[in-house]
């Protein structure tokens, strides 16, 4: 368990080293005047290039294999890819307002690798985290939220790491979103589920991040 841990942090801090100078890539949005087809509610993704899909083609990133599972299950949403690559947690937080222009049933949090990188204070983390949900829950209806937790690098010491990764939990406690605990679980580390960069998911990879969010959305659509 604890090679675990440490190989998950190692490639957190690799990931966040090579997200931080990658200019941010705004995603497509469909606005409230969508076509029928696009008039389903929507399952919206905010995060940064693990939710983009860098790397991989976007039919292969996590956002893509949980429409599929929507669509297998028979469950009628639309999920939008709203990842921006090398963003922290006040850059997903000021885009907010633009990405929830459309009808969302549920939003899924994915942040704060680079906040990691940056050594921004794990209060500051925690405090973009309740303001994004509290901003959702002004929508009406309000949709869903879902964390999905991320560790920090290992770099700048046990207690930076540790105040880090008690944030998403926190966050989750204060606001009573659901949590997933760690997105990348049994992911990070495995060099068989990596890019030959060792840093992005491969689309198996991918694979395991949608199945390690896909009880947490069921959960959330009442599909369980």
């Amino acid at each position: 368990m604890i090679l675990l841990y440490r190989r998950a942090v190692l490639f957190v801090a690799l990931l966040a080293t090579a997200c931080a100078g990658e200019p941010p890539r705004p995603a497509e949005t469909a606005s409230r005047d969508a076509s029928p087809a696009e008039a389903r509610p929507a399952v919206l993704l905010v995060g940064t290039s693990l939710t983009a899909g860098l790397g991989v083609d976007p039919d292969e990133a996590y956002p893509a294999i949980l429409q599929e599972k929507l669509d297998s299950a028979g469950l009628p949403y639309r999920v939008v890819n709203a990842g921006v690559s090398g963003e922290t947690s006040a850059g997903a937080l000021r885009r907010l307002d633009w990405v929830l222009r459309q009808r969302v049933a549920v939003l899924v949090i994915e942040t704060g690798a680079n906040d990691g990188l940056r050594g921004l204070p794990p209060d500051t983390l925690l405090a973009n985290l309740e303001a994004m949900v509290a901003r959702a829950r002004r929508e009406t209806p309000p949709p869903e939220v879902i964390l999905a937790g991320m560790e920090a690098p290992p770099n700048l010491g046990a207690r930076y790491t540790g105040s880090f990764r008690e944030v998403f939990p926190e966050a989750a406690r204060k606001t009573g979103a659901a949590l997933v605990p760690f997105l990348l679980d049994g992911v990070a580390g495995f060099d068989s589920l990596n890019q030959a960069d060792g840093i992005h998911p491969t689309p198996e990879g991918h694979r395991r991040m949608a199945e390690n969010v896909w009880p947490a959305l069921r959960r959330a659509l009442g599909a369980e």
